[in-house]
């Protein structure tokens, strides 16, 4: 059992444990036939007064600590759904999704793999909340084409904004606050921080972009989005992305206009050591880790898309005991400054 207790902050409905079958869910679930190409379909929508939508852990006893705000990476491919006729005459129809299902007993084990796993090290010192969301299926990110992804991501980002609106509407703001992601949660920490009000911006410590891109148009869209410079500034952005060599850099995920070296915190090109093994070096000109004595073995190649050269999936992983102190450090400094702008 877990020494963490589970945060409850979340009211008005409980959850039941039971999977939901087929025919309780597909009614509340809508199909596009208008204006589509092809027939597909729309899983239910996630309502996040539910506490079932979320995945909470308390791992500050002291109250010290920060509240950390995760968002789940890509983990469906597209599927086909089959819907019950409205007639008896009529025959099932099969439609693709391309989204993930957040009341899927399947999808949000998968989901809570990754969650799980990331809490094991945001989670110590702070509290850590993280949402069940309808991500876009991988599909998207290899469309080849900036514009299609994002029309896709459209509702997954849509119901992580509404996650963090009611997050927000309940978090003590006197605490510091840091928002993390990875890979299509990446993107997600990108576009809260557009949405966000200045007023949610002022208690940010960081933004933890992990194994996804910060553009030129994003910085300026969002005066909110700040590089990180060092260890210690707060309110910026920390973006990285880790590959063998620059020739492995996949524009979908990683052609960004900023990075910054989690291992030695500087954005240079000065080498950083980790696990007395991993050369990790930061390459000003693409903004990207180059790293040497790793071969990233353990993730295997994707449709010849991710982890083919780059390291893509490791990016929580590999750099987790650094981003745990981090968390840390930019926590107490943001508690610091605060405090000085009271006295």
């Amino acid at each position: 059992m877990s020494r963490f207790k589970t945060i409850s902050l979340f009211m008005r409905s409980t959850f039941t444990g039971h999977c939901l079958c087929l025919a309780s869910v597909l009614p509340l679930m809508s199909v596009c036939l208008l204006g589509c190409r092809s027939a597909s379909f729309i899983p239910q929508a996630p309502d996040y007064s539910d506490t079932s939508m979320w995945y909470t852990v308390d791992g500050d006893a002291q109250g010290t600590g920060a509240d950390v705000f995760y968002v789940v990476s890509t983990w469906e491919a597209d599927y086909d759904t089959i819907v019950a006729p409205h007639r008896s005459t009529s025959k099932p129809q099969t439609y693709k999704c391309h989204y993930a299902d957040a009341h899927n007993p399947r999808h949000r084990q998968h989901m809570a793999t990754e969650i799980s796993g990331v809490a094991a090290y945001m989670s110590l010192g702070n509290r850590f909340y993280a949402p069940y969301y309808r991500h876009t299926t991988i599909e998207a990110f290899m469309l080849h084409s900036e514009d299609s992804t994002r029309r896709r991501a459209r509702l997954a980002m849509d119901d992580v904004c509404n996650a963090f609106d009611h997050f927000i509407r309940h978090r003590d703001p006197s605490r510091p606050l840091i928002i993390a992601g990875f890979s299509q949660g990446g993107m997600a920490v990108v576009e809260l921080l557009k949405h966000m009000s200045d007023k949610t911006y002022s208690q940010l410590a960081a933004a933890y972009v992990l194994g996804y891109k910060v553009t030129p148009k994003d910085t300026l869209q969002c005066h909110r989005i700040r590089a990180a410079q060092g260890s210690t500034d707060t309110g910026v952005t920390i973006c990285y992305n880790t590959v063998k060599d620059i020739k492995y850099i996949q524009p979908a995920v990683a052609a960004t206009c900023m990075g910054i070296n989690p291992v030695n915190w500087r954005t240079d090109a000065t080498p950083a050591m980790l696990h007395d093994t991993i050369t990790v070096t930061l390459s000003p000109e693409y903004h990207v880790l180059v790293v040497s004595g790793y071969s990233g073995s353990e993730y295997r190649p994707y449709k010849n898309f991710i982890n083919v050269g780059d390291i893509h999936s490791c990016e929580p992983w590999l750099y987790s005991e650094c981003l745990k102190q981090n968390f840390a450090e930019r926590a107490r400094a943001w508690r610091n400054k605060h405090a000085n702008t009271k006295k």
